[in-house]
C-alpha cells in the first residue's frame, strides 16, 4: 500500500513530488529545507537552518502519525563542508538517544545551507 502524506505545517513541494510517501511500514520524507511553512526563507546560520529543517521533517512525520524518534536513516546535504561542526551540534539536539543512521553530503544547494531527507520505520500498518 502506498499513501501520500501532506501537511500545511511544512513548506509545500517546490516541484512534482510529495512531502512524503508511506509505503508499507516505512515513511519516506522528501528533502526538507529551512523554509517557513508558507515557503518563505530567511537566511540564517547553519545551526538555525538545521533546527528549522528538522522541525519541518518532524511536521511531515506528524502528518503521518509518527515522530523523528522513528527515523532509521537521514541524509543531510550541506552547502559548505566548513559548516559540518555547527550543523552536527544542532542536529544532535534532536537525536539524544539512539540516533538514526546518517550520511552527510556536501552539495550545491540553492540559497539554503542545509537540506535533510529521512526514512522512518512506522511498524506494521
Amino acid at each position: 500500500m502506498r499513501t501520500t502524506i501532506e501537511t500545511h505545517e511544512a513548506p509545500r513541494p517546490a516541484g512534482p513530488y510529495s512531502q512524503a510517501i508511506r509505503a508499507g511500514d516505512f515513511l519516506y520524507v522528501s528533502g526538507q529545507v529551512p523554509r517557513a511553512a508558507d515557503g518563505s526563507y530567511a537566511p540564517a546560520d547553519v545551526a538555525s537552518e538545521t533546527r528549522l529543517t528538522l522541525r519541518n521533517l518532524a511536521a511531515v512525520a506528524r502528518a503521518a502519525g509518527a515522530d523523528l524518534s522513528q527515523a532509521v536513516k537521514i541524509t543531510a546535504y550541506l552547502a559548505d563542508g566548513e559548516d559540518f561542526a555547527q550543523f552536527n551540534r544542532a542536529y544532535a539536539e534532536f537525536f539524544t538517544e539512539s540516533p538514526p543512521a546518517r550520511t552527510t553530503v556536501v552539495a550545491g544547494l540553492r540559497q539554503v545551507k542545509v537540506e535533510l531527507d529521512a526514512v522512518l520505520y512506522l511498524g506494521p500498518s
